[in-house]
């Protein structure tokens, strides 16, 4: 089952670049909406750079503690709660450490940012993100950081929740739900069918030699996949309370319509991985990572199962 969205604490590594700032508008905005505690977090990477392509990297525990500190003034200037914590014995798998954080401090959401492809101007990096998400149980929002050196302003208004055909999408339902009644947004369920010119795989050709019968039959799937939107719903009131819900079923290739509706109204989109196997997928071609890679996010990923962090630490530590 997907863990529970309970986020009483929004866990928001940071590695002193503003890149990995870029998650702080989030962070400040959903733990006052929420409202939720921020536990700020930085783990000291074995063998870390004080600099990395010219960006900041926090490399030793006063410095760390210096800025999570400052950074955690900030936010409580702003009304949003927040802790720090540093861990100190060096890591070298930096993602699994943050995970393991997550689970211990019963983080009910992670929040991460990455730059875009091929950017390797910090250790957060794509890399990062797919270990956290890996190792992580918690639903985790994942922001793109932008060229500039200010964060950008989170203001999504929609959560979108991609529903597949095999419908382990619902997994990212309840996670969803929650995120727009404290956002104040619409919720859009969609799903995507193919036509017969976007038809994947082993299916194409088979679509193509006879396409009014595979045309026919792709009409039907869209008006079954409409009414099944329908009931899917009707759900959503027991998850997530006085929350707006659309349906919407649209047609064409699924990572190509996908991308455009990130692009199309500023909001989150909700995706769900499918255990390890997916997770995988997720990063090596799937449909999920064509859209991470093109779409405008921000994305809630969300595991369908419990992931395996596992780790002790000390308590953080009070602003």
């Amino acid at each position: 089952m997907a863990s529970p969205f309970t986020p009483q604490t929004l866990l928001a590594p940071l590695d002193g670049s503003p890149a990995a700032e870029a998650i702080l508008p989030a962070a400040e905005l959903l733990a006052i909406r929420m409202p939720a505690a921020v536990l700020l977090l930085h783990v000291i990477e074995r063998g870390a750079p004080r600099r990395v392509h010219g960006e900041r990297h926090l490399a030793d525990e006063s410095e760390a503690e210096s800025y999570l500190r400052d950074v955690a003034a900030r936010l409580a200037r702003a009304g949003a709660a927040a802790s720090w914590h540093v861990h100190l014995a060096p890591v070298g798998d930096v993602p699994r450490s943050i995970a393991a954080h997550a689970a211990e401090h019963g983080a009910g959401l992670i929040l991460l940012s990455m730059h875009g492809p091929g950017d390797p101007r910090s250790w957060w990096s794509g890399n990062v993100a797919q270990g956290v998400i890996r190792h992580a149980d918690a639903p985790v929002l994942l922001l793109r950081a932008g060229l500039q050196r200010e964060a950008e302003a989170f203001a999504p208004q929609v959560v979108n929740v991609a529903i597949d055909a095999a419908r382990q999408g619902e997994a990212a339902l309840p996670a969803a739900a929650r995120l727009a009644g404290a956002l104040g947004t619409p919720l859009r369920l969609f799903m995507v069918v193919p036509t017969v010119a976007t038809v994947p795989g082993d299916q194409a050709a088979a679509a193509r030699l006879i396409p009014s019968g595979a045309s026919a039959a792709l009409d039907a799937e869209a008006e079954a996949a409409a009414h099944y939107l329908v009931r899917l719903a009707g759900r959503v009131p027991g998850l997530a309370d006085s929350v707006s819900v659309v349906t919407e079923v649209a047609r064409g290739d699924p990572a190509q319509v996908m991308t455009a509706l990130t692009r199309r109204q500023p909001g989150v989109l909700a995706l769900a991985t499918h255990g390890r196997a997916g997770l995988d997928a997720l990063w090596t071609g799937s449909i999920g990572a064509r859209v991470i890679a093109r779409g405008a996010g921000p994305f809630l990923l969300v595991h369908p199962e419990p992931a395996d962090a596992a780790f002790a630490s000390s308590p953080p530590r009070g602003a």
